[in-house]
């Protein structure tokens, strides 16, 4: 998006530099391969567009502050989602995903695509900024990490939250079957920048309100705190996963990362944001009919992940067969615009802006980026097979040519 430097990245791009950024990044899983395409460039952002996303993000968690949140999504915590006991004042981490459009004047701009109240790659993507520049010739003055944040100062806050003066032994990062997820790669760096374990549902013991897992050595360790990876949605369609804890236990263990707010921060709360950068919404149950142009709107299921079920292409026959209907959404289409020029034509741009909020903090704070490339129908592996120069990647901010 800055035609200088991406003239320049692509002419000094090679084979050999992006497999070794491959082979290196490989080196953190313990499988030996990272579970998704990763990009053969990052982004860079200028920045007018790095304003834009602020001031967006600005606008999005005003919001989320509001002292009646939770009154406002008690709907989201309806059966069949998940109460989970123990639910504290706000969530500690959230994601907000923009794609990339024009506006009527052919300025670029950001526009709401989902919101989560769930962790995601945190630690991956700081492996990523760096693996990116320790390879490639990224201008020394650009960075990934916002509101005056470098990679020790945002690695060191992440430590400080999930486990701050817990012994490292006695906090888990928890998630179903972790080695064959995807995103495990985010898994490991976790673990290897905090000295804590991955643990599967399965492998909990429970005895009364407390939780243990085995070490290597087959000793009981007590868990203290739960970085919470495991997804609402993955764990309902699992009935074959067994565990001695269920999430509606009551126990002696503190949550980083309340399970109750995947729920309330998620496509939920879309239709309730009021923002030049919210395109419009509503739930599909309180719309008296259907807009007129509806080839201009998405279906998306409320509490689904990784783009399942969405629709792009809806008509009234496909509404009106739909019994579940406070639980979908309709939202205007965003027309991704192809603004990343790349050696085999140009690529859409999704930019997730990804928050912290301490508790010690008044609000959220915009510390990092994940982007997403594709050349498909949607950002996703499913509609982006066989093509180069998609997939995750990075945002390098352009500094602001004033300061």
């Amino acid at each position: 998006m800055i035609p200088e430097l991406r003239a320049a990245y692509n002419k000094n791009f090679t084979a050999e530099k992006y497999d070794t950024l491959l082979d290196l990044l490989n080196k953190e899983s313990d499988t030996g391969k990272v579970g998704f395409r990763i990009a053969e460039t990052p982004v860079f952002i200028p920045h007018a567009l790095h304003q834009k996303l602020m001031e967006a993000c600005e606008e999005i968690i005003d919001f989320i502050v509001r002292p009646n949140i939770k009154a406002i999504t008690q709907g989201a915590m309806d059966p069949p989602q998940i109460n989970v006991p123990g639910e504290d004042d706000h969530t500690t981490f959230m994601q907000l995903d923009f794609g990339i459009t024009k506006d009527e004047k052919g300025v670029l701009m950001p526009r709401l695509i989902e919101i989560q109240g769930f962790p995601t790659l945190y630690f991956f993507q700081s492996h990523l900024y760096s693996q990116f520049r320790h390879i490639f010739d990224i201008p020394d003055q650009y960075t990934s990490f916002l509101n005056g944040y470098n990679q020790d100062s945002y690695c060191d806050m992440l430590h400080q939250i999930i486990v701050g003066n817990t012994p490292p032994q006695n906090v888990i990062l928890l998630e179903i079957e972790p080695e064959k997820q995807p995103t495990n790669i985010d898994f490991y760096a976790t673990a290897n920048a905090l000295g804590i374990k991955v643990i599967c549902l399965t492998k909990l013991i429970k005895k009364g309100r407390e939780l243990f897992y085995l070490d290597k050595d087959g000793c009981e360790v007590k868990i203290v705190k739960i970085y919470n990876r495991v997804i609402f949605d993955e764990l309902n369609n699992r009935p074959d996963i067994q565990s001695q804890f269920h999430f509606t236990d009551e126990i002696d263990a503190e949550w980083i990362g309340h399970p109750c707010w995947f729920s309330r921060i998620s496509k939920y709360i879309l239709p309730f944001i009021k923002s030049h950068y919210n395109p419009e919404c509503h739930f599909l149950n309180e719309l008296e009919s259907y807009p007129a142009d509806l080839e201009n709107y998405v279906l998306k299921p409320i509490f689904s992940f990784a783009g399942a079920g969405v629709n792009l292409h809806i008509n009234a026959d496909i509404l009106d067969q739909i019994k579940d209907r406070k639980n979908y959404i309709l939202q205007r289409k965003v027309k991704y615009e192809p603004v990343i020029i790349t050696p085999d034509g140009a690529a859409t741009c999704e930019i997730r802006m990804l928050t912290i909020w301490p508790k010690n903090k008044p609000r959220p704070i915009v510390v990092n980026n994940l982007i997403r490339l594709s050349k498909g129908e949607m950002i996703g592996v499913k509609f982006n097979k066989d093509k180069t120069w998609v997939g995750g990647t990075v945002g390098f901010f352009e500094p602001n040519p004033k300061s």
